[in-house]
């Protein structure tokens, strides 16, 4: 069976869902691979990287000829057109907004697996796609916000009196969270942080970050979950005032599938200090800041809100390495004797399963 690896059709992505190390990978398992040339252009890994690897390069799009596409972001709807009956599809599918393509998929009969759907489950974590591109985005959201801030982040003490460290504020303390925080305690700054989970508590202080501890009853769960207009209202409430004295807010609360919660809104943006700098992780999914929108800067009064579209993308070298991995990690918990033929009574596999069959296996809103 073949695996083909594709060049990133949708605008602005950088990343390439297979290198030459994971190709490696594939062929040891019995599989062949087709590249599209020029798929690794931005991860750096050249066309004959791959062929060393053993893949072979094709020109053309590797619909209708491997009987596996993988990518990062999913397929067009003309791309999805042209798999066959049985073929195989990985990609962050994004199914709520995806609907037209999602139509051909079915109607194609294809097997088509969202990685943003995969169950969190510990057998799962080794293809944890999520996870491991926000663990890129949480670093580049300082990287971006230390860019923008007309001020340092750590201390410094000269001749000329001491300049004190810039304070930073973590909104949400999952994956991109916790790496936003060591990233910010790396560069010097004084940390706070916020979750509504109570089991982020330690991990934000293992990062030597101070946690905020709100009158507001907390989850218990691992996950964080939707939370009442009311409740965000009065979480709002409780943190404008640590929103207003931070140099830098980084806002990374999304819940997927869902609309992103506002916990910033205009009249605490106008309350920080002139030259402050936000960064809403969550733009693309309605935004933690009413003022952010994906891709752009915005300013409100003297305070700049950037809206981080696709922050991976931004690193495709090592965002690509890590979802490389997830994705041959997952291909070979399907694969067997050279065959890709997925156990869908597999509770990771039927958890990241989108069509089939035929068949719809997840009802969408």
């Amino acid at each position: 069976m073949r695996v083909g690896i594709p060049v990133e059709a949708r605008p602005a992505e950088r990343r390439v869902a297979g290198l030459p190390e994971t190709v490696t990978t594939l062929i040891g398992a019995g599989l062949a691979v087709d590249v599209q040339a020029g798929a690794g252009r931005h991860a750096h890994a050249s066309d004959a990287a791959y062929r060393a690897a053993g893949a072979n390069t094709i020109p053309d799009h590797p619909a209708g000829q491997s009987d596996v596409v993988v990518s990062v972001q999913p397929p067009t709807v003309e791309q999805a057109t042209a798999l066959r009956e049985g073929d195989i599809t990985i990609s962050f599918l994004q199914p709520n907004a995806e609907r037209e393509l999602v139509d051909v998929l079915v109607a194609n009969k294809v097997t088509a697996f969202s990685l943003d759907l995969l169950p969190r489950v510990t057998r799962a974590q080794s293809v944890d796609a999520l996870s491991s591109q926000a663990l890129v985005a949480g670093y580049r959201a300082v990287v971006e916000a230390v860019n923008r801030l007309p001020k340092f982040l750590p201390m410094f003490t000269t001749a000329a009196g001491t300049i004190p460290p810039a304070k930073v504020l973590v909104l949400g303390a999952g994956v991109a969270g916790l790496q936003a925080i060591a990233t910010a305690r790396r560069l010097g700054a004084v940390v706070e942080a916020y979750d509504v989970r109570a089991a982020a508590r330690d991990e934000v202080r293992s990062l030597g970050a101070r946690f905020l501890e709100l009158d507001l009853e907390t989850q218990q769960g691992v996950y964080a979950e939707a939370q009442s207009e009311t409740f965000l209202e009065r979480q709002r409430e409780l943190i404008a005032e640590r929103v207003a004295a931070s140099d830098v807010v980084i806002s990374t609360a999304a819940i997927p599938g869902r609309k992103a919660p506002v916990l910033v809104t205009t009249d605490m943006l106008k309350a920080m200090a002139p030259g402050s700098v936000v960064v809403d992780l969550a733009a693309e999914s309605g935004g933690n800041v009413t003022a952010s929108s994906p891709g752009e800067e915005t300013w409100v009064g003297e305070v700049l809100v950037y809206g981080a579209r696709n922050m991976p993308s931004s690193m495709p070298v090592h965002a690509s390495r890590l979802y490389a991995r997830n994705v041959a990690n997952l291909l070979m918990m399907m694969t067997k004797d050279g065959r890709v033929e997925p156990d869908l009574t597999d509770e990771v596999l039927a958890g990241c399963c989108l069509t089939h069959a035929g068949e719809l296996r997840r009802e969408l809103p």
